[in-house]
């Protein structure tokens, strides 16, 4: 970034390194988990594609649109991880008894309920709005990180690295969006 840390005025994570980990007892199983990050997943997806539609006609609405796809893309995977974890071969998605605790897809990654966030984003700037899609971003690389190391399975893992890869593209392309607001002139 230009101007580097000492320029920063965004948001900054805190607290020791377990927090994020509220979601989880100890004792969940590899479904479950799997669960949680399908419908966190789904959270984010609707968080994005209503920001995108606010956004319509800026250049951040075509990031946002992105993200949307990318979330769907995530869903489908953590699908196939499910059925390799539970050998349900048959599964087209993450069945409901997984998805207790409220409407799948009402909190985003972050932990954040997605109403919550979207009724925060209004009246706000693209630049706002950027920030606060950059912590739920970094939130979702660490809870990712967190559940590659409680899966058991090479496989899961494997797609659990990936999706923690792939959060780490978004934060990287909307920094360097925010960035480019930010500083014009940088560049």
């Amino acid at each position: 970034m230009a101007g580097g840390i000492q320029a920063w005025k965004g948001l900054v994570a805190g607290g020791p390194p377990e927090a994020g980990m509220a979601y989880f007892s100890g004792k969940e199983r590899p479904e479950e988990l799997i669960a949680l990050a399908w419908s966190l997943e789904e959270g984010s997806r609707r968080f994005y594609a209503e920001v995108a539609a606010t956004l319509a006609g800026q250049e951040a609405a075509g990031l946002f649109e992105g993200l949307v796809q990318a979330e769907d893309h995530h869903k489908a995977a953590l699908v196939g991880v499910y059925r390799e974890v539970s050998g349900d071969t048959s599964a087209e998605s993450i069945p409901a008894a997984f998805l207790a605790g409220g409407a799948p897809g009402a909190v985003m990654e972050g932990g954040i309920p997605v109403e919550k966030a979207l009724d925060w984003t209004r009246g706000k700037g693209v630049n706002d709005i950027l920030d606060l899609a950059i912590a739920l971003e970094s939130h979702a690389y660490d809870l990712y990180v967190k559940m590659e190391r409680a899966m058991t399975g090479d496989g899961a893992k494997r797609v659990f690295q990936v999706l923690a890869a792939e959060e780490k593209v978004h934060l990287e392309r909307m920094a360097a969006m925010l960035e480019k607001r930010r500083f014009p002139d940088a560049r």
